[in-house]
């Protein structure tokens, strides 16, 4: 009996599998194969490899303007090495020539090559890029290529076949087979934005930004990252879900950047405990704990004591899943939550706000403020409210900016004699003046120029 079962779920395993694949004959057998449609899909997978510098920390001392001038050091030039890195992408417009990989597989890069599997090299731009979700978009002359088709990634269920097409260790196009072990994963700290797929199929470094696709040949997924504690493959892999990709892709060519909008919410995940004391009957949803005055959510009427279960159609079980809902809506989109309010269900309309000023890096509005990172002066500063301006919040040990005197709290007031406390005046003010930069200072009591 036990023999006849075995051979039972032998024939049914047998059906199943070719009937999922297809099949090729070999000396009289037939074997299901993954080979057709790889030879369809693997065109549209690229290798990437960058080259770049990265400044050398030296002694902080060394490197202050005030200190080399007491002792009367020559001016010193920070020490750099140069960068290489190597990983995958996916082209996804073959008429306009964007591919789509991760943004740490091009950050700080200064060349940008993509190899193609029939052997050629092209010199790629950077189009956009997104760090807080590791998603960045690269342009290549649209020559000849081809594109990958992107999947619902929403409709994907734990144990799907999924196969993983990257350049791991630099070796060259490699193809990994495998299933989808878990969906929605988060709270990891790999990234701002995090709702990976989960799979067994095997993502070695140099995979990053390559394809995640399904039997059909359509991608559902981008490479990012893997969960590596001896330092090799362990079954642990993790991309970013096709649709997520796509949102941030379109933002990315419109733009250039991620323009991210603001609901102006606070809440936590709902429990137990919590649902208990607000007599709910079910334990999954976000409870709103702050409102935020004129926000987008005060508008619309959202309160606190609401608890979110919905937005856009789509189940929110913890407060993970409502900031990546959100994180993907552009400034100025509708949004529909589903919320409980006194036992009963509700939907709200919002609009969402444009975004609170993020920080900025100086160096992508001007070469000359390389090394700067920008923000608004916040409510810890004794200058809130008092003074109109952008505080330094970083600058780059050997940066341009550090030689030049600039520290992490001082104050820009003005740029080339006009007032400044955003990033669109900041850019209107360089586009003045292309060849310096002349800054006004704030630094505690005393204030004082810079130039550039």
């Amino acid at each position: 009996m036990r023999q006849m079962l075995v051979m039972l779920l032998g024939v049914w395993f047998a059906s199943v599998v070719q009937a999922a694949l297809p099949v090729s004959d070999s000396q009289g057998q037939s074997l299901p194969t993954l080979a057709p449609m790889l030879e369809i899909v693997t065109p549209a997978v690229v290798n990437i490899s960058t080259q770049g510098h990265v400044a050398e920390r030296d002694n902080p001392l060394l490197q202050d303007p005030f200190f080399r001038r007491f002792f009367g050091l020559p001016e010193s030039k920070p020490r750099q090495r140069r960068n290489q890195s190597l990983g995958s992408g996916v082209i996804i417009d073959a008429e306009n020539g964007y591919v789509l990989t991760n943004n740490h597989v091009i950050d700080k890069a200064e060349e940008i090559s993509v190899h193609l599997r029939d052997g050629r090299i092209m010199e790629a731009e950077l189009v956009g890029a997104d760090p807080e979700a590791d998603v960045a978009v690269i342009q290549v002359p649209a020559e000849g290529l081809t594109a990958l088709q992107m999947a619902d990634s929403d409709s994907l269920k734990v144990g799907d076949f999924v196969v993983a097409i990257g350049n791991p260790f630099g070796l060259g196009q490699t193809v990994t087979s495998g299933i989808v072990s878990a969906l929605g994963r988060s709270g990891l700290g790999i990234e701002g934005y995090e709702d990976f797929i989960q799979t067994d199929a095997s993502i070695n470094p140099g995979n990053s930004g390559g394809a995640l696709v399904n039997l059909r040949g359509e991608l559902v997924g981008i490479n990012t990252a893997i969960v590596a504690p001896g330092g090799g493959n362990v079954g642990i892999g993790f991309a970013i879900p096709s649709n997520m990709a796509r949102e941030l892709m379109e933002q990315l060519v419109v733009y250039g950047e991620i323009r991210r909008g603001r609901l102006g919410v606070s809440g936590q995940t709902l429990n137990p405990a919590l649902a208990k004391a607000f007599d709910l009957d079910f334990y999954k949803g976000v409870l709103i704990s702050s409102v935020e005055p004129d926000a987008a959510a005060d508008q619309a009427g959202l309160r606190v004591g609401d608890v979110v279960v919905r937005v856009n159609g789509r189940a929110v079980e913890d407060t993970a899943d409502l900031r990546n809902i959100l994180g993907l809506l552009r400034a100025g989109a509708d949004v529909e939550l589903s919320v409980i309010r006194d036992g009963k269900q509700r939907l709200i309309s919002a609009r969402v706000d444009a975004p609170v000023q993020q920080q900025f890096e100086g160096g992508k509005l001007h070469k000359l403020l390389d090394g700067l990172v920008l923000d608004d002066i916040g409510e810890d500063s004794p200058f809130y409210g008092k003074l109109d301006g952008l505080l330094i919040v970083e600058v780059v040990p050997g940066s341009y900016t550090w030689r030049a005197g600039l520290r992490k709290g001082d104050i820009i007031t003005s740029v080339n004699r006009q007032m400044v406390s955003n990033r669109d005046q900041v850019d209107a003010a360089l586009k003045r003046v292309s060849n310096k930069v002349l800054l006004n200072i704030r630094r505690g009591n005393r204030a004082l120029f810079v130039l550039l």
